[in-house]
C-alpha cells in the first residue's frame, strides 16, 4: 500500500512512479468533488520568500476548499527574515504553529535543508532554479488529462531550459514514463548537463533544436516557458534572449490533432494572445489543475487520503 503520510516533497524524485500516479488518482477525486471538508482540524503554513501568484494562491485555495486554516507570509519583507532571522529558526518557529509547511525560497537547496530541520512535513513550492515538484505534478496531471496517458509522450520543452526549475522537475518525472524529449532553446539556455544525464541514464532520447517550428509537427505537448530575467547574473544576456521564442496561432497549422500547449505561467511574450482561443491551448486549465493536485498532496501527506 502506498503511504505518503508525514513525508516531505522536495524533489519529484522523492516519489516513485507508483506514488506519482497515486497523487494523480487522488487529484481526480478532488476534481469530481472539490469541497471535501477534511482539513477542518489542520493548520497549513505558507512561507513564500519569493513572489508567486498561481502557486501561492492555488495552495491557499486548496486549503480553504478543504476547510482548513492557513497562516504565513507572501514576501520575506513581511517576515522576521528581514530582521536577520535564519531559515532554520523560521522553520522551527513556524512548525510550532502548523501541521505542514509549504515553502518557496530563491535559494537552491533551501527546501531540502528546511525538511531536514523541520519536525513537520515540508512541501517545496520552488527553490531557486532547482526544483518545483508540485508544478511538475500538475503538469503530469494535465498531460494525462489531454493525452489519456503519460507513457511514450513526445514533449517539446521550449525557452529557458537552463534556469527553468519546472522543466528540470518535468524531465525527471517523464523519464519514468518513456518520454522522448525535444529541447528547444538558445545555445545559452540549454538544458543543464546533469538533467541531460538523467535522460541518458533512463535510456531515453533527447533532441536539441534552436528553431521552434521544427518541433511543432512532432510534439504531443508543447511546453512553453518564460525566459526568467530574475535568474540571469548578467542583464545584458537576458536582453539578448528574452524574446527568443514567440508562439503564434498561425504556427500551429500542421500540428497533431492531440497536441496541447502547456505553460507554467506567468507568460510574458512567449505565447501570443491569439493562441488563447485555439482549442489546443490548455495553460489556463493547467493552472486550475494545480488546485486539485495541491489538495491531493496536502491530504495524502496529512494521512487524510490514501
Amino acid at each position: 500500500m502506498i503511504n505518503l503520510k508525514n513525508r516531505s516533497l522536495i524533489s519529484i524524485t522523492d516519489y516513485s512512479k507508483e506514488e506519482i500516479l497515486k497523487v494523480l488518482e487522488i487529484a481526480e477525486d478532488f476534481e469530481k468533488d472539490q469541497r471535501q471538508q477534511i482539513l477542518t482540524k489542520n493548520v497549513i503554513a505558507s512561507l513564500f520568500f519569493e513572489p508567486s501568484t498561481r502557486t501561492r494562491l492555488s495552495f491557499e485555495s486548496a486549503v480553504q476548499y478543504l476547510g482548513g486554516s492557513i497562516i504565513g507570509f507572501a514576501s520575506a519583507d513581511t517576515s522576521s527574515v528581514k530582521k536577520g532571522e535564519s531559515l532554520k529558526d523560521t522553520i522551527l518557529t513556524v512548525s510550532n504553529y502548523s501541521d505542514l509547511i509549504v515553502m518557496r525560497n530563491p535559494l537552491d537547496g533551501s527546501a531540502r535543508f528546511a525538511s531536514e530541520v523541520s519536525p513537520v512535513p515540508i512541501i517545496n513550492a520552488g527553490d531557486g532554479a532547482n526544483q518545483h515538484p508540485t508544478q511538475c505534478l500538475l503538469d503530469l496531471y494535465s498531460i494525462k488529462k489531454t493525452q489519456g496517458t503519460l507513457e511514450d509522450i513526445h514533449i517539446a520543452l521550449v525557452g529557458d531550459l537552463k534556469y527553468g526549475r519546472t522543466v528540470h522537475s518535468l524531465v525527471q518525472a517523464l523519464s519514468l514514463f518513456n518520454a522522448t524529449f525535444h529541447l528547444v532553446s538558445p545555445d545559452s539556455l540549454k538544458l543543464p548537463s546533469a538533467v541531460k544525464t538523467y535522460i541518458k541514464n533512463a535510456g531515453l532520447e533527447y533532441h536539441q533544436y534552436t528553431d521552434l517550428n521544427e518541433v511543432i509537427p512532432i510534439a504531443d505537448i508543447i511546453y512553453m516557458t518564460r525566459v526568467q530575467g530574475e535568474r540571469f547574473p548578467d542583464p545584458l544576456e537576458y536582453e539578448k534572449v528574452k524574446n527568443a521564442y514567440i508562439l503564434e496561432n498561425s504556427m500551429l497549422e500542421g500540428s497533431k490533432p492531440n497536441m496541447r500547449i502547456l505553460h507554467p505561467l506567468p507568460r510574458v511574450n512567449e505565447i501570443n494572445e491569439d493562441v488563447d482561443s485555439n482549442p489546443k491551448a490548455y495553460y489556463f486549465q493547467q493552472a486550475k489543475n494545480g488546485v486539485y493536485i495541491r489538495q491531493a498532496l496536502i491530504a495524502a501527506i496529512l494521512g487524510l487520503k490514501s
